[in-house]
């Protein structure tokens, strides 16, 4: 009989990267079979679910006292988080609670009061925070692992946007949550790369419940490009996907890109998205277009030379280098945290973070090289299928372990 799952994430709408891997494994699961309830904060922007009147009230940070007051609360496992978990469990009765993003808007509590009623408790891990308060190992804008050993750190350096107050509650939170207590209520931590897996148990979390597997494409997109004859007739452009933001490296990448006679095309939103777009409109070969859905990405990837990831943190297992490779597109990655494990000498190239002249001379190489799409697209295919994901995954909530 299959595994009953509840699945847990602070939102439920693609959002992010947890997001996507949450509503993708949901579709796995059913389609497997499994019966998948689902645990989240309530929040206007959420996709409807029957579980939805379950979910945690939501909270913020941003009101008045009252209500922060309330979200730290939350954090601490303190409040209403309690009765809303716990109702969902006596409802829907899970052989195992597989979390995701759960900090700050819900709380690792539930890890807890899942454990104690004797369920599995399984957890992917889609940032540091569980090794790193403010999430990312960086401080300042430099790659950071202080925190690895000494909590006390985040306020110190108040990693959390320069803010006194928000870094004491990060610490806060990670006193209460220290790696002891969430490994005595975790049977598996998931590290998405073996470079985060390696991270965790340098942050002293123990080896036997670490387990790496890697993240998949959506169901639909791994059907499309299964059933698509790859484009190996390439347009005269090379792109990025992603986030517009410091962490992402995209500026380094445009400062590169204004120097070259390539034509480069942006994809994407974040905070920098605005600045950005104003320094560079004089470059008639960088092309800014904005979000676009999945469908316009994959048209992007799969018409492009190549794709760049250029990031300047500790970067998991990034969708941006998975479904470039699935489109068939290689990438041009920088060396930095998960990046270069998703990259060999037939699908891509890696660079220097940070480094534009190192990025400059692995984008020239890239343009100029001759790059064998099919087989690409091929061995993505395989690496990152559902099926594939869903095989290591079952073992998982079956055991406890991938072996």
């Amino acid at each position: 009989m299959k595994q009953r799952v509840l699945l847990v994430n602070k939102f439920y709408y693609r959002r992010g990267g947890d997001c996507v891997y949450l509503l993708n494994l949901e579709e796995m699961l059913r389609s497997r079979g499994h019966e998948v309830a689902v645990f989240a904060m309530d929040y206007p922007e959420n996709s409807p679910s029957e579980w939805s009147q379950y979910f945690a009230p939501e909270i913020t940070f941003q009101g008045g006292a009252l209500q922060k007051i309330k979200a730290v609360g939350r954090t601490l496992g303190i409040g209403d988080i309690n009765a809303a978990f716990t109702s969902v469990l006596d409802k829907f009765k899970p052989d195992v609670v597989h979390l995701n993003n759960i900090h700050s808007y819900l709380s690792p509590q539930i890890a807890r009061i899942a454990r104690r009623r004797g369920i599995k408790v399984v957890w992917t891990l889609h940032d540091y925070k569980l090794i790193c308060p403010s999430y990312s190992c960086r401080c300042h804008g430099e790659i950071c692992e202080r925190c690895f050993t000494d909590k006390s750190q985040v306020v110190r350096q108040r990693c959390m946007k320069g803010s006194l107050g928000a870094s004491l509650i990060a610490w806060l939170e990670a006193k209460k949550w220290d790696t002891p207590t969430l490994s005595a209520a975790v049977d598996s931590f998931i590290c998405p790369s073996e470079f985060m897996a390696e991270k965790m148990a340098q942050g002293g979390f123990p080896k036997g419940k670490i387990v790496p597997l890697n993240n998949f494409i959506a169901p639909e997109m791994w059907e499309k490009c299964s059933s698509t004859p790859v484009d190996t007739d390439r347009n005269d452009y090379y792109c990025y996907v992603g986030r517009l933001s410091e962490e992402k490296g995209v500026e380094t990448l445009l400062k590169t890109a204004s120097r070259l006679p390539y034509r480069l095309k942006i994809a994407g939103g974040g905070p920098l998205a605005e600045e950005l777009k104003k320094r560079y409109v004089g470059c008639a070969n960088i092309e800014f277009l904005g979000h676009l859905d999945g469908d316009g990405v994959n048209r992007l990837l799969a018409a492009a030379r190549f794709s760049v990831v250029p990031s300047e943190w500790y970067e998991n297992n990034p969708f941006s280098v998975i479904e470039s490779h699935c489109a068939g597109t290689p990438v041009v990655g920088a060396n930095i945290g998960g990046i270069p494990e998703l990259i060999d000498n037939t699908d891509g190239i890696t660079f220097m973070s940070r480094d534009t002249e190192s990025l400059e001379g692995a984008i020239k190489e890239a343009w100029n090289m001759t790059w064998d799409y099919e087989n690409i697209s091929r061995k993505a295919l395989a690496r990152f299928s559902p099926e594939q994901h869903y095989i290591t995954l079952h073992k998982i909530y079956g055991t406890g372990s991938a072996l």
